[in-house]
């Protein structure tokens, strides 16, 4: 029987500094996924596939995905292998994680696509190391210019599949100050769409 990873990312979410939901797992999503990505829960990606339906950290502001929840996609639907690209979560502004294969034999590292840059920026972590950092709470310094007076309540207030539409857009001068725009809840989809899109066409 392989030793799962899930204590220790369990013990990680315990001695968070902010709140870290759990959300329950679907078992035969779960195995689905597993076998879909050719992982098991001895590393922490597979951990937290099989134990979980995703993660939602620090007031839900960072939705980690496993084997999906409510609206909240499995990882393994939002994959692309042909890219080497595995989405592993997305933040409530349309940003997302992804864990890629930036190069063959190379060790697969995370990276964030975020919508004040619309750039994808290697954060030189791998899964393990990334997501640890992320529940003993990397979030609050790495979202500090894309945070705003209050946004906890908005964030608490949102479904698993909402996220949060600013306009003008962050990645516009305009758009810097979050607590100045306007803000209203719509589709996480469309938000990610919208500056994937923006990205492409500003080139």
């Amino acid at each position: 029987m392989d030793q799962s990873a899930w204590p220790e990312v369990a013990a990680a979410v315990a001695a968070a500094p902010y709140p870290v939901e759990v959300l329950p797992a679907d078992p035969s999503r779960a195995s689905a996924c597993l076998t879909a990505l050719e992982i098991t829960a001895r590393s922490w990606l597979g951990a937290v596939v099989a134990n979980t339906g995703g993660l939602l950290i620090d007031h839900g502001w960072l939705r980690i995905l496993g084997s999906g929840h409510r609206g909240l996609p499995d990882v393994y639907s939002e994959s692309d292998p042909g890219r080497g690209l595995v989405v592993i979560g997305y933040d409530v502004m349309g940003g997302q994680f992804a864990w890629v294969h930036a190069q063959p034999g190379a060790r697969p590292t995370v990276h964030y696509f975020g919508p004040d840059d619309l750039g994808w920026l290697d954060l030189e972590q791998g899964y393990a190391d990334w997501l640890y950092a992320v529940i003993a709470g990397s979030l609050t310094s790495f979202y500090d210019n894309l945070r705003w007076p209050g946004w906890e309540e908005e964030i608490m207030a949102l479904a698993l599949d909402q996220g949060i539409s600013a306009w003008p857009p962050p990645f516009t001068k305009e758009g810097k100050d979050l607590s100045a725009v306007s803000r209203k809840a719509i589709p996480l989809s469309e938000a990610v769409s919208f500056y994937q899109d923006a990205a492409r066409q500003l080139g």
